[in-house]
């Protein structure tokens, strides 16, 4: 990590939109042309609320297993003694493959040094497990089966993009964090887009509804560490290091579903000016919430969400080598 690069950028970030424009170029090299997605053809229109949760269930999948990875060195059949179904409908086994580091799931433990996060994981590991058997029950046997994942070319590709050679996640604590910041603010968008599209509004709105809340306090409470921590240097580098990595991560987000040349739809952790006494911009706040200027949080559309998680590619990539199961792919 570069050190004056850090100390410039602190020193910049006047305004909430310079931190959204922020290496907005940050993954020129991908194939940024084939943003639009098989999704994009589609009506939203056209999708069921089955599709919704099979969506949802896609992503919950990738979740639970980088964190149950991450916190027990199992995937997440492993994990649940088998009981937690991965295959199609009401299967317990057809999932697809998970590309892991190359010692097997149990390289993937995390060697955690700090409590707090340690904490984290190992909580997130069961929430995001309860989600995929809350989604799978819901649907029943409509579930589509676990899509084969990549947990390890796909964290290259992105650290690569924001300056971070051979980016492993489940490394120490501070990677895991950061892994953990790219999935987290894309969940609670991706919900939070998700939303209107539903039709029962009992059944299949309010779990859907209580899950986007849980992924909320996950980005809020991802997103208050790398703030506090990174307040004095870490084995990342100098203070400031993790709010810049953040915010290169929410700025190629934002260049991948489209919205970094428009209005950016992501902002990364840090500091901006603001009036609380008047119209002079001279209290220093955290951008602890990834909202826009009235603080409403970001909605994606699924094509937005499908740019970000296949890393550009049309179809499939990134964490879904082979594209997601279901309708909306």
């Amino acid at each position: 990590m570069a050190t004056q690069e850090t100390q410039q950028i602190d020193a910049i970030l006047s305004s909430r939109r310079a931190m959204l424009a922020m290496g907005g170029t940050a993954l020129a090299g991908l194939a940024l042309s084939t943003v639009g997605s098989k999704a994009e053809a589609q009506s939203t229109s056209t999708f069921t609320d089955t599709d919704i949760l099979n969506f949802a269930l896609n992503l919950e999948y990738l979740e639970a297993n980088f964190y149950t990875l991450a916190a027990a060195g199992a995937t997440i059949d492993q994990s649940a003694g088998g009981s937690l179904g991965i295959g199609a409908g009401t299967s317990t086994t057809g999932g697809g493959a998970i590309t892991v580091k190359s010692g097997g799931p149990t390289a993937c433990k995390v060697p955690f040094t700090m409590p707090l996060i340690q904490a984290y994981a190992l909580e997130v590991a069961l929430e995001e497990r309860n989600h995929v058997t809350t989604l799978r029950s819901a649907l029943g046997s409509s579930a589509v089966a676990q899509p084969v994942l990549d947990l390890v070319n796909s964290f290259v590709t992105l650290g690569n993009a924001v300056g971070v050679s051979n980016f492993d996640p489940f490394a120490n604590d501070l990677a895991f964090l950061l892994g953990s910041y790219i999935f987290e603010d894309v969940g609670v968008s991706a919900y939070h887009g998700a939303a209107p599209l539903i039709t029962n509004k009992t059944s299949v709105l309010a779990p859907a509804v209580g899950i986007h809340a849980v992924e909320a306090y996950h980005a809020g409470l991802v997103r208050a560490t790398i703030f506090n921590l990174d307040q004095t240097a870490t084995a990342l580098g100098p203070a400031g290091t993790l709010r810049t990595l953040s915010q290169k991560i929410s700025a190629a987000r934002a260049t991948l579903d489209g919205t970094a040349s428009k209005t950016p739809d992501d902002i990364g952790v840090g500091t901006v000016q603001v009036a609380l006494q008047g119209t002079t911009a001279n209290f220093p706040a955290s951008t602890l919430a990834d909202a826009d200027t009235n603080y409403l949080g970001w909605a994606r559309t699924p094509t937005q969400v499908l740019a970000i998680v296949y890393a550009g590619g049309s179809g499939k990539g990134g964490f879904f080598p082979n594209g997601l199961n279901g309708n909306i792919k």
